[in-house]
């Protein structure tokens, strides 16, 4: 069974529908602890503020099981925020603390002239190791950003992809089970639905 976490501000719609092209049966949209139960694999969805994300996540009581989830190895798909909130802590309207899956900071992009704040449009990944995830995708894998924030591993070592925005960025990250994009790969048209298909397919 696929969960899918909603949290109350996720881009669920989207992401359901590219599921639903993938002919994903077996899915449950999980709002309560008790849902995930039986998960084989699971996908969180983000959009929205770091911090209002993880109160939700809080108030819904899904904080603690999903974490019991990913150290009992379960395969996890983080989406744009629900990327970020692997990382200890960020930085959106003040400091907020994390999942603490993954060792890092949220941050924001810094102040540019010649860029525009939120990171918007398509972009090239910048592949450095393989990764499932990417199975059967060209070096020019051209992929779909929605964000103002991005995260600053403290170990390199969990990057597998990067994207320059006035600064280069990790796009992709994945340690063990954990899969982590910023990108949305439900807008990425048929690289994002490869990638959503081999998450699957792990």
């Amino acid at each position: 069974m696929l969960a899918v976490i909603d949290y109350g501000a996720g881009n669920l719609r989207s992401v359901l529908h590219a599921l639903k092209h993938l002919h994903v049966r077996d899915l449950r949209v999980v709002q309560a602890p008790e849902q995930l139960e039986g998960a084989e694999k699971i996908i969180l969805p983000g959009v929205g503020a770091f911090g209002a994300c993880m109160a939700q996540m809080r108030k819904q009581e899904l904080v603690a099981p999903l974490k019991e989830a990913l150290a009992a190895g379960i395969p996890y798909l983080g989406i744009c925020v629900g990327m970020q909130m692997l990382f200890d802590i960020g930085e959106e309207m003040g400091e907020h603390e994390g999942l603490g899956i993954l060792g890092g900071r949220v941050v924001r992009f810094p102040q540019s002239d010649d860029l525009k704040v939120p990171h918007m449009g398509w972009n090239q990944l910048k592949i450095r190791r393989e990764s499932e995830l990417l199975a059967g995708l060209g070096g020019e894998s051209y992929v779909y950003f929605v964000h103002s924030y991005y995260c600053a591993p403290t170990d390199d070592t969990a990057v597998v992809a990067t994207v320059n925005y006035g600064v280069e960025f990790a796009a992709f990250v994945q340690q063990d089970n954990i899969y982590g994009v910023q990108f949305h790969p439900e807008k990425s048209q048929q690289v994002g639905l490869r990638i959503l298909a081999n998450f699957l397919r792990i």
